[in-house]
C-alpha cells in the first residue's frame, strides 16, 4: 500500500507527520462513495478486518498520544501517534509505526513494559488509492466513516472529485468515539461487531479485487 508521510524535523531526526480528514457517512452514503471511486479513478487496494487495542501506561500523555496494535489476521501493526495542532478541519499527527510479525508476543512485551489495554474496537476497512491520496471507507459498529490522507491539496482534490453532498467532517477520532458507544468489560471499553457483521461487504462494479493493485508499504 502506497502512503505519503510527511516530515518535521525534531534536532537532528526527520519526524514523521499525518494529515487527513474524516467524514461521517451514512451507509447511503458510504455505497455512493464506493460507487464513485473508480469511476474518478481510483484503484482499490483491499479490505481488511482489524482489530485494535489502544494501551495506556505512565509515560503517554492520553489527551494527546496514542499507542496501539492493530491485529489484522496473523500480522499486526504497533503505532505511536501524538496530536499536532489541527489546520482547518485537518488533522495534523506525529506518526511512528512498524509491522509486527507476532501481535501476541508484542502484547507481552507492553505488558511487560508496563502497558495495559484501555480501549479495543473492531473495524472493516476498505483501502482505495488514487494519486499521492489515501482514501479509507471504515465501518465501525457504531457507523460508517471516510477518511482521505494525503496533502492538503490532494484531499480537497479528492472532495472535488468524489462530489458527494451533505458530507459531514469528523473531528473526533475513533477512540473517543468509542468511549461515546463502546461497553465496559473489566475495565476496558470494548466496540465490538455481532459474528454476522464481521462478514466482507461485496466489491462494487468496477473494482479490481483485493490484491490486484497492492503496493509495498505500510
Amino acid at each position: 500500500m502506497l502512503r505519503v508521510i510527511f516530515t518535521k524535523r525534531v534536532g537532528r531526526l526527520q519526524m514523521p507527520i499525518e494529515i487527513e480528514k474524516k467524514y461521517r457517512l451514512t451507509k447511503s452514503q458510504s455505497d455512493e462513495v464506493l460507487r464513485r471511486l473508480p469511476k474518478i479513478g481510483a484503484e482499490r487496494e483491499g479490505e481488511d478486518f482489524e482489530v485494535n487495542t489502544l494501551y495506556t501506561g505512565e509515560t503517554l500523555d492520553v489527551s494527546r498520544s496514542v499507542l496501539r496494535l492493530r491485529r489484522i489476521g496473523n500480522r499486526g501493526v504497533l503505532t505511536y501517534k501524538e496530536s499536532l495542532p489541527p489546520r482547518l478541519d485537518m488533522k495534523h499527527r506525529r506518526e511512528d509505526e512498524t509491522r509486527v510479525d507476532d501481535p501476541a508476543a508484542m502484547e507481552l512485551i507492553l505488558k511487560a513494559l508496563g502497558f495495559t489495554p484501555a480501549l479495543v474496537y473492531e473495524k472493516r476497512r476498505e483501502t482505495w488509492q488514487l494519486g499521492q491520496a489515501e482514501i479509507v471507507i471504515d465501518e465501525l459498529p457504531f457507523g460508517w466513516f471516510m477518511e482521505i490522507e494525503g496533502s492538503e491539496k490532494d484531499i480537497h482534490q479528492v472532495e472535488s472529485k468524489l462530489a458527494i453532498k451533505r458530507l459531514r467532517t469528523e473531528p473526533l477520532s475513533y477512540p473517543r468515539l468509542v468511549l461515546q458507544h463502546g461497553a465496559d468489560h473489566g475495565g476496558v471499553i470494548e466496540s465490538r461487531f455481532t459474528k454476522q457483521k464481521r462478514k466482507k461487504r461485496p466489491r462494487p462494479m468496477g473494482a479490481k479485487p483485493p490484491g490486484s493493485v497492492r503496493r509495498k508499504g505500510t
